[in-house]
């Protein structure tokens, strides 16, 4: 039995399938993009010796940047979360798309760095780990970059080290979106910025067509040459990614004549099933020299809607006869099945992260998988892990109060999509639980078992938008019989249905063809992705 106020989910099972794996099915050698699903944005990569490691943005969700790991470029597996520790950093009261965004990896001398911001909580700030898996440091929070964003860090075959980033330009902003791209260099001994500060590149690859949004830099050397690449045009549809070069760290810097390296911004709108957004991209090369690029970019399912966020992309490199390089030529798509890189063939990951694929949450282990998050700090023990199932305490805090419910999720990582649970839960007054899905603290589905008046009852709820209050509006209900029930939330794009049945009969459509614009992007805004779990909640008295 369960304890008293708590209620008790079985298992979690997550299926998903996207339009296009019928059109594009990979053969022995290839592989699909996106590489990992979902809400795993703005990629940095590192390579030390035969591994690659692979962090992504998690904004407000915790534990915060997934860690991966792969020794092929296409099979990923988390092993860490570098914000694993509520103390690292604070996200309570920020919006999901605030807290960390934008982590990039480096590696030297046996070190781990990554360099990011969290902008409402402290600024810009580097941790430190000898294993990739972690544990991670506390961060050194580095006050001299002020209002900057997306550092990075370089090391010099000297070992020297420089830390670029963007931030405002140097003289008086001329439009909306002039930013420029900075550098200093860092001392890994006292972990502080040391000498001046240098520009490299004030507003964009083209001044005369005020480029916008230059950020997420990267530098990196190869044949006597150190190449300066960085995403320009902002996260929607214009992004793209462009490279300059030069002899010297601190630049002047060129850039290559043939820009942008990568944009699918020149492509027909109506094109289908198409891949947008493109850029944010960070390069890395192999044991044997070849290159190859991770980035970001979306799937909309309509328009510029899209639920399962920005995602990451692989792709290789290739060198112009004069030495630059393109991640892909003018006017093609990215696509969705491509050769796999020239390395030895990793296993597949314990739980999938690209193609169709089914995934059963048994609740079995010790603690909630890695990939599994919460929003913003964890504020007490209201879950717990015990016989093979989750306990979650129904307590005050909801979807759309900007705290930390009783929330477990994870990524919805396709456009079709089924997420479904059995759960034992007898609700008191006020009480409900059941499944949630959440683009924003103002836009989300919940459906609950629920306390009506004494009885029992399955509710779908929804919030969309800050006008509607908190803890939503109810759009169908039913009563229940006493005992286990199923759950099923259901996406096809842009639709949502919702489901329910008892512990083993039929199922039964509560709910067709609700809006689900209502988890995309393009209508929450913000910088994630829809996650989807198990969650509790009990009104306020």
């Amino acid at each position: 039995m369960a304890r008293a106020a708590e209620a008790r989910f079985d298992w979690f099972r997550y299926q998903g399938s996207d339009p296009d794996n019928a059109l594009a099915k990979p053969g022995p050698g290839d592989f699909r993009n996106p590489v990992l699903q979902g809400f795993y944005p703005d990629p940095s990569i590192v390579r030390v010796g035969e591994d690659f490691y692979l962090v992504n943005s998690s904004f407000s969700w915790f534990p915060g940047i997934p860690v991966f790991h792969s020794r092929d470029l296409v099979s990923w597996k988390q092993i860490g979360n570098a914000i694993s520790r509520p103390e690292q950093l604070d996200f309570k009261g920020r919006e999901l798309s605030q807290g960390v965004f934008a982590p990039a990896i480096s590696y030297h001398d046996g070190i781990f760095y990554i360099v990011n911001t969290c902008f409402f909580c402290g600024g810009n700030y580097v941790i430190t780990a000898k294993n990739p898996a972690g544990p991670w440091s506390d961060p050194v929070w580095l006050k001299e970059l002020g209002w900057g964003i997306d550092p990075s860090l370089f090391f010099d075959d000297d070992g020297t080290a420089w830390l670029l980033n963007n931030d405002v330009p140097p003289g008086k902003k001329m439009y909306e979106g002039h930013r420029a791209v900075w550098i200093q260099r860092f001392d890994t001994r006292t972990m502080k910025l040391v000498g001046p500060r240098t520009v490299l590149l004030d507003g964009g690859v083209d001044p005369q067509e005020n480029p916008t949004w230059i950020e997420g830099p990267h530098i990196f050397r190869k044949g006597g040459w150190y190449y300066l690449t960085a995403a320009e045009g902002g996260t929607g549809d214009r992004h793209s990614q462009v490279v300059l070069r030069g002899r010297r760290p601190e630049g002047p810097f060129m850039p290559f004549r043939h820009n942008p390296i990568l944009t699918q911004r020149d492509l027909d709108p109506a094109r289908p099933n198409p891949i947008t957004s493109a850029g944010h991209a960070d390069l890395v090369d192999t044991a044997s020299g070849d290159w190859w690029a991770v980035f970001l970019a979306t799937r909309p399912y309509t328009g510029d809607a899209y639920n399962t966020g920005r995602e990451t992309f692989l792709l290789p490199v290739t060198w112009t006869g004069d030495g630059w390089p393109v991640i892909l030529e003018p006017g093609k798509p990215i696509p969705t099945v491509a050769p796999r890189p020239n390395l030895p063939r990793d296993p597949a990951p314990p739980i999938p992260n690209s193609g169709p694929f089914t995934v059963m949450e048994e609740f079995d282990g010790k603690a909630l998988g890695l990939n599994w998050m919460r929003m913003r700090n964890p504020e007490g023990m209201w879950h717990r892990l015990a016989g093979g199932s989750l306990y979650l305490t129904p307590r005050s805090q909801g979807l759309g109060d900007v705290a930390n419910p009783s929330f477990v999720a994870r990524r919805q990582q396709h456009m079709n999509m089924e997420a479904s649970t059995r759960l034992r839960f007898e609700p008191g007054a006020g009480e409900a639980a059941g499944l949630a899905i959440i683009q924003r603290d103002e836009y989300w589905y919940a459906l609950l078992v629920a306390d009506a008046g004494g009885k029992r009852e399955v509710r779908v709820v929804v919030r969309d938008g800050a006008e509607t209050p908190a803890a939503g509006r109810v759009l169908a209900s039913a009563p229940v019989p006493a005992g286990d029930i199923r759950l099923r939330m259901v996406a096809e794009g842009g639709k949502m249905h919702f489901d329910w049945a008892g512990a083993n009969g039929d199922w039964k459509r509560l709910l067709s063809d609700a809006d689900g614009t209502v988890l995309s992007t393009w209508r929450a805004r913000g910088f994630v992705g829809a996650m989807v779990g198990p969650y509790a909640v009990k009104a306020r008295p």
